[in-house]
């Protein structure tokens, strides 16, 4: 099934992470939304192979998220998904949360498609609000 997700990920300690060709970026401990899309084959199989990843049960990194995802210090809390939705660059600019500049927004004109969110709590809230608004 295509649609929107977003990935809700744990950091536990500050961390310097090589993400791709953007090189070496610095993360401050904390939570992290990541905001994707899977209109591509597959659907939302791509959010099962990121939490394989998270959980160290994949190696191979194809998008910005996975360089974060693969890190030790890193987990993924939760997906919120929202089905035959286009909404990642909307949400990248809806949700709470500062975005990492050049982040996962590779393929559009955002910023970032990644955000360091200010608290786990009111990131999920919003993110629900935003899926419950179009059911």
């Amino acid at each position: 099934m295509p649609g929107t997700y977003v990935l809700v990920v744990a950091l536990d300690e500050p961390a310097t992470i090589e993400v791709g060709a953007l090189g070496d970026r610095e993360f401050d401990a904390g939570t992290y939304a990541y905001v994707g899309s899977t209109f591509g084959p597959g659907g939302f199989s791509r959010v099962d192979r990121h939490r394989e990843l998270a959980a160290g049960e994949r190696d191979a990194r194809h998008w910005h998220i996975d360089y974060l995802l693969g890190h030790p210090a890193a987990s993924l809390a939760e997906a919120v998904t929202f089905p035959d939705a286009d909404l990642e660059c909307h949400l990248a600019g809806a949700l709470p949360g500062e975005q990492v500049s050049g982040v996962g927004a590779s393929d559009c004109d955002c910023d970032a498609h990644l955000l360091a969110a200010p608290d786990r709590g009111a990131l999920l809230s919003a993110a629900r609000a935003e899926r419950d608004s179009r059911n």
